[in-house]
């Protein structure tokens, strides 16, 4: 999905300035090990029935020259290749707002609206958000379809409005005041508020990696990862180390925290399974 549009320059009033949420569909418990490892500072909580929400504080957008979008696409790929759960990204600016959904190794799929709300996605991703997310193929889907078509009435906050109207049918429940159209500083202040906010960090390496193991060792992918020896788990390190080399490259080339984040997590966890299978003793 192309995110060419041109965009405005810093943030500006609250009601143009930039914002993202990142929706996870699971618990917090889950949810915060991987997320630790973006190595940016976030607010983890509940969504929901089954679902939870980080909100960044936004300083690669705030601060520095990368666009929300590309940072919040990044950030869910990174996210999403190392869970057993999909990712679904929402952003905006002055010019534009949308969604990015990650989930696994697939290739991301998104849709944007113009500040105006005029859509210009392809029809096409919202078929394919309702399948990756189990929505109802009839009801649901036509919903879905709505959004991309011409509405005066709603801008493109609106519409990521009635994206989330559509998602509470699937247990999505936002806390008060977390609504896209916020700027992220009003969105950290609110989810801070909550009693069951969990602060998001980076750790430090040692505590990174124990962090991950064990909570990767509870989850279904115990048979993919580098120690456990089997077929699966040597696939897939092969298959990481190689989409990830390119994927940095181009992140880097297109000076794209985001993008070189998610391909370097990728190399490194590849790399480490290629090392584990190399020494690991043969019987």
């Amino acid at each position: 999905m192309s995110t060419e549009v041109p965009r405005s320059g810093p943030a500006g009033p609250a009601d143009t300035a930039p914002g993202a949420l990142l929706l996870c569909r699971a618990e917090p418990g889950s949810v915060a090990p991987a997320a630790h490892l973006l190595r940016e500072h976030m607010l983890l909580t509940g969504a929901g029935s089954g679902w939870s929400v980080l909100v960044p504080e936004g300083s690669p957008w705030l601060y520095g020259d990368e666009p929300v979008d590309r940072v919040l696409t990044g950030w869910a790929t990174a996210l999403a290749v190392g869970a057993s759960w999909p990712v679904l990204a929402l952003w905006w600016d002055a010019d534009r707002a949308g969604y990015t959904l990650a989930s696994g190794f697939r290739r991301p799929v998104g849709y944007i609206w113009l500040a105006k709300g005029t859509p210009a996605g392809e029809d096409e991703a919202m078929h394919t958000f309702a399948t990756r997310l189990g929505l109802d193929p009839v009801r649901d889907l036509q919903s879905l379809e709505e959004l991309t078509k011409l509405d005066p009435g709603a801008d493109a906050r609106a519409r990521l409005r009635g994206l989330l109207a559509i998602l509470t049918r699937a247990g999505v429940s936002l806390p008060a005041g977390l609504a896209p159209g916020e700027p992220a500083d009003r969105l950290h202040e609110i989810a801070s508020g909550r009693t069951d906010a969990q602060q998001i960090e980076w750790p430090g390496r040692h505590e990174a990696v124990r962090t991950q193991l064990d909570a990767v060792d509870r989850s279904r992918l115990g048979p993919w990862m580098p120690w456990a020896g089997t077929p699966k788990a040597r696939a897939l390190s092969l298959a990481q180390a190689a989409t990830g080399l390119p994927l940095t490259v181009w992140g880097l080339r297109r000076r794209s925290g985001g993008w070189t984040l998610a391909g370097a997590l990728l190399l490194a966890n590849g790399a480490v399974g290629v090392a584990y299978e190399l020494m690991r003793p043969r019987d």
